[in-house]
């Protein structure tokens, strides 16, 4: 997870901005009462509870505050050190990174960045960190130990100075243990207490697992995903292999939004990859079992075998040949190097069509922010690319003009095919009125395979109408409809039929896309039609930028609204019949009975 970077008043702002763009994807929050509209991306009133929620989420904390505030609030929830989110407590000037609870998961290393970021210094009271710069129970990233409690032991052998010998199985490079030594801790060739990098399952003794294995997948479409994991464990048992010593699950391009294969990639805590049949084809020569049938089918003679060596390379081979089960096959091939999965084939591309809300972020959900912190590639309309500001700092923006929607979900679409996480922004929601709709009917028009293998998210947002009706009060607190009276893409005959059953059928009405500098009279009918069938009185609401610096909302009424000060930044509410407005102190406010009047009479 991301840090949540916690201040309490304005002293702390700076230093948080700066460690924010350190730590991507971090957000700060800020205690309220004592900072101003938009200083932090998330806001609290109550210290201790905001902390002890972060906490319990297993988000890690920054705290730019006394240590001794931190330590208050969440003592009560501390019982299990080996589940307890990193907490780093760092003073305004940045001069002390102190890591609390944590240490060895990510709490040290939160610590050391942000005193590099600050040219402070980093606290680091762990002794194995503290002495050698090690800590072997949280070793690199891919890595993994087969038991931390045993981890400790072998730390404490090094600390007294007694001998540790470290084994570096065969096969394996040496080079793989040289972040074992490189802060000073010294091994033998023979001790008393072993340390053993090593890809086969370790019974006794620490083993430290680089991430050196290669799983190699196939299917049928749609494979129960509890198969392929049975028959990954058992191709790993077999040759005696660790599961902590994977690095990756792959395939070939085909099975990319094959279900079971992301399944087994995420029980295994690895990434999964794929690669074209072009590429497994190359790897025939070192096939153990080719198969003329999978080339008719795929395009290559093995998928599995070809999957598992093409991600080790040719310094790589294959340790455990192709098994099969009713539906699916499995093949594991061993690096003698570390892997990184990121250099790996392709990743399965992702689309989150994200609606930001009406503009500003006080109103864009947290699984938008979450959305736009996952993408690399964020496609949209200029104006809602500027609105994100500060969201997208790192990210490769792909931006176009009003009107060029098609252009903009193609590019997503085609970004996302080659295996880039992207964000496709709408204002408002994304399924009104917005592009989700779009991509969906491209999908379905062209059925490109590339496309199909994407996955896609919508993700909501506030809608414009749904903030209109709250600065106004309730409009749509009651049944309610919206209709767009642009006709470019809907005729207008429709669209008048839509907004005759919509006024006889007395429901408030949303009105999007009332007017443009060419498009004038299809809002001057549509008010006709409303006045038709409804007082003069009727409330209306005019919400034009809504939540933007220039927001104006107005409370007129159907027989005083003037068409020609409607554009299309303006939202209408059209109230029912039975909407009213109500005088309420110095606040004039628009509602819709729900009928709890009748209610309690009836009581």
């Amino acid at each position: 997870m991301h840090p949540a970077i916690v201040i309490l008043g304005p002293g702390g702002l700076n230093l948080a901005r700066r460690l924010k763009r350190k730590f991507p994807g971090a957000t700060i929050h800020g205690f309220a009462p004592r900072l101003k509209p938009g200083d932090a991306d998330k806001t609290f009133a109550q210290t201790g509870a905001h902390l002890r929620a972060l906490f319990k989420s297993g988000a890690p904390i920054i705290g730019l505050c006394a240590s001794g505030i931190l330590i208050r609030a969440l003592a009560p929830l501390l019982s299990d050190k080996t589940r307890e989110s990193p907490v780093v407590a760092i003073d305004e000037t940045g001069k002390a990174a102190v890591p609390l609870l944590g240490g060895h998961r990510g709490a040290n290393y939160l610590a050391r960045a942000a005193a590099r970021a600050t040219r402070g210094v980093a606290a680091i009271t762990t002794a194995g960190d503290a002495r050698f710069g090690l800590a072997l129970d949280q070793p690199p990233a891919g890595w993994r130990a087969n038991d931390p409690q045993r981890a400790k032991k072998v730390a404490a052998a090094l600390l007294a100075g007694e001998k540790v010998a470290l084994i570096v199985d065969k096969g394996l490079d040496k080079n793989l243990s040289n972040w074992l030594t490189k802060g000073g801790a010294r091994f033998t060739a023979r001790g008393k207490t072993i340390l053993r990098i090593t890809d086969k399952r370790a019974r006794s003794g620490l083993a430290l697992h680089p991430p050196v294995l290669a799983l190699g997948v196939g299917c049928e479409r749609g494979a129960s995903a509890d198969e392929l994991q049975d028959l990954a464990k058992r191709t790993l048992a077999s040759a005696g292999l660790a599961e902590g010593a994977a690095a990756l699950v792959c395939s070939i391009d085909l099975k990319a939004d094959e279900q079971a294969v992301h399944e087994l990639a995420r029980r295994l805590g690895v990434p999964a990859r794929f690669f074209p049949a072009a590429r497994l084809e190359k790897e025939t020569p070192r096939l153990k079992n080719p198969s003329a049938l999978v080339f008719r089918e795929t395009g290559c003679h093995g998928v599995a075998e070809g999957a598992a060596l093409a991600a080790v390379g040719k310094r790589g081979a294959l340790v455990a040949p192709k098994r099969k089960s009713r539906r699916a096959t499995c093949a594991i091939a061993r690096s003698p190097v570390a892997l990184d999965p990121s250099r790996i084939g392709q990743a399965r591309g992702h689309l989150g069509i994200v609606g930001i809300g009406p503009g500003d972020a006080a109103h864009r959900t947290p699984a938008a922010d979450a959305a736009l912190r996952r993408a690399r590639h964020v496609v949209g309309y200029g104006l809602y690319l500027t609105l994100l500001g500060g969201a997208l700092t790192g990210k490769t923006l792909h931006q176009s003009d009003l009107g060029a929607e098609e252009d903009r979900a193609r590019k997503a679409l085609d970004l996302a095919a080659r295996g880039w996480d992207v964000a496709l922004v709408s204002s408002g929601d994304a399924g009104i009125y917005a592009l989700a709709t779009l991509v969906f009917e491209l999908l379905e028009r062209e059925q490109r395979p590339d496309w199909n293998r994407v996955a896609i998210e919508v993700v909501p947002g506030v809608s414009s109408m749904l903030l209109a009706a709250a600065r106004a009060g309730a409009p749509l607190g009651h049944d309610f409809a919206a209709v767009s009276l642009s006709d470019l893409l809907t005729p207008w005959e429709v669209i008048e039929r839509r907004l005759e059953a919509a006024a006889r059928g007395d429901f408030a009405v949303a009105l999007f896309n009332p007017a443009s500098l060419r498009r004038r009279g299809q809002l001057v009918r549509a008010l006709d039609i409303f006045r038709a069938h409804r007082p003069k009185d009727t409330p209306v609401v005019v919400a034009r930028n809504l939540g933007r610096a220039e927001e104006r909302v107005i409370l007129t009424t159907l027989g005083e609204f003037e068409p020609e000060s409607a554009d299309m930044l303006t939202l209408l509410l059209v109230g029912a019949c039975g909407t009213r407005a109500v005088q309420a102190g110095t606040r004039r406010w628009v509602y819709t009975p729900r009928g709890y009047s009748a209610k309690r009479k009836a009581r």
